[in-house]
């Protein structure tokens, strides 16, 4: 059995280049990607610097609450009397802050704020951090406020319920943080006479500590979280280009498929109508172009419906594929065979005279009849019947592309109408002997 070879000899037609969509499609799809990773990874940044922050407060608070919880013990039990030793002095600010005991030795009294002075002296520079209590209206001009507690203490009279800044010093930062003092009934006994109440913001606590360490730990994770930033989106960049390549690739094999379909024809696979004809056009161009003379061919199979009627369609199907088959090893790697409709099929010869595509469509025409087709255990024998014509560029008056094939057409019905089998020449193109 003969068996058809597909496709035709030509190589496919490239379709004109367009502005492909890849460019903008990556473009956008990178754009969305680093502003989804910008956003991620700034949230966990953004997350890890107010936890830090957080946590540097809470040492804050902490810190406010020991001061505050010794103010109430010292005022829970009206002041605390100690011994006036050397260099104990008494507080000045303080109606009667000294008693005589019974045994001769002097006591003063160290009332809260006194007594949190005294223990702030002794925290600078051995535990880390400071504080103070100041207020708007001091007894002590030492306590008056500066810039920082300023701003708190008159935000803490509009409701504010706590303070912080951070603050260079030379080479370090340091935490400022303060909480609102309110006027208890302890505190009226050295303060009734400023005029305050019970409830009234009479001052506030400041403490401040370094926090170079909690600063540099934000450095090394924005650092870090920068370096896991960069790793993430040149991770995601190398798979979604690998996907989009292999996508493009899918897609532009389907295209190629696509294409290859719209000109084949499915039965033969040879060159459809419509791509033939699209060749001719581009080749009867080149051959005005050129000078060069361009033939073409209609042959069709004799008694083809004979075929279908005797041995059934699939008979007919399978001589089409072997006639196919067939013209495509007989024609040259320069010619192009189509089908161009039913039994019939059309053959491009460029830059062929008469002389040799004579040649060519008796080769065909001899092979065609020498085969046999096996079907069904039967060997089926056919022949076909050729009409040529020949556009020579150099001659006036053999028309364009479509009267040569209408030429060629008239020329296959005569061959067809003489007695089939036989190659018949438009008049005029028949070569010269």
């Amino acid at each position: 059995m003969t068996r058809a070879i597909p496709g035709g000899t030509d190589a496919p037609q490239q379709p004109p280049r367009r502005s492909s969509p890849w460019r903008a499609f990556l473009l956008a799809l990178g754009l969305v990607l680093l502003l989804a990773v910008s956003a991620l990874f700034t949230g966990i940044a953004v997350s890890g610097q107010n936890a830090i922050d957080a946590e540097v407060e809470a040492r804050a608070r902490t810190l406010v609450g020991s001061i505050v919880l010794a103010r109430r013990w010292n005022s829970a039990h009206g002041g605390v009397w100690v011994e006036k030793r050397p260099g104990v002095k008494s507080n000045p600010w303080l109606p009667d802050p000294d008693v005589q005991s019974s045994d001769g030795r002097t006591f003063t009294l160290r009332n809260p704020a006194l007594m949190a002075r005294e223990m702030s002296e002794l925290s600078t520079g051995s535990e880390g951090f400071t504080f103070r209590i100041t207020s708007l209206r001091p007894l002590n001009p030492a306590n008056f406020p500066d810039a920082f507690e300023l701003d708190a203490l008159r935000a803490f009279e509009r409701g504010t319920a706590e303070a912080s800044r951070r603050e260079r010093y030379g080479t370090s930062t340091w935490l400022r943080y303060m909480v609102p003092l309110h006027v208890e009934e302890s505190c009226l006994a050295c303060h009734g006479r400023q005029g305050y109440e019970v409830g009234d913001v009479r001052g506030g606590i400041s403490v401040a500590f370094p926090i170079d360490a909690a600063e540099q730990g934000k450095a090394r994770a924005r650092e870090v979280t920068f370096a896991l930033f960069l790793a993430t989106l040149g991770a995601l960049v190398a798979v979604v280009w690998r996907l989009v390549a292999h996508l493009q690739r899918r897609l532009a094999a389907a295209e190629e498929r696509v294409r290859e379909m719209a000109i084949t024809d499915e039965l033969t696979g040879l060159r459809n109508r419509r791509h033939i004809l699209q060749r001719l056009a581009e080749e009867a161009s080149r051959s005005r172009r050129n000078g060069r003379p361009l033939s073409v061919a209609i042959f069709d199979v004799d008694h083809f419906k004979r075929v279908n009627d005797e041995h059934g369609h699939d008979a007919g199907d399978a001589v089409l594929r072997a006639v196919a088959a067939m013209a495509v090893r007989a024609l040259r790697a320069s010619d192009l065979v189509a089908r161009y409709g039913g039994e019939e099929f059309l053959v491009l010869l460029p830059e062929t005279d008469a002389v040799g595509a004579s040649v060519i469509a008796e080769r065909v025409r001899a092979w065609i009849e020498a085969m046999r087709v096996d079907h069904d255990l039967i060997a089926l024998a056919v022949t076909a019947s050729f009409g040529l014509a020949t556009l020579d560029p150099t001659s006036a008056g053999n028309g364009g592309e479509q009267e040569l094939v209408t030429r060629a057409d008239a020329a296959l019905y005569r061959a067809k109408a003489s007695g089939r089998n036989q190659i018949v020449w438009a008049p005029g193109d028949a070569p010269r002997t």
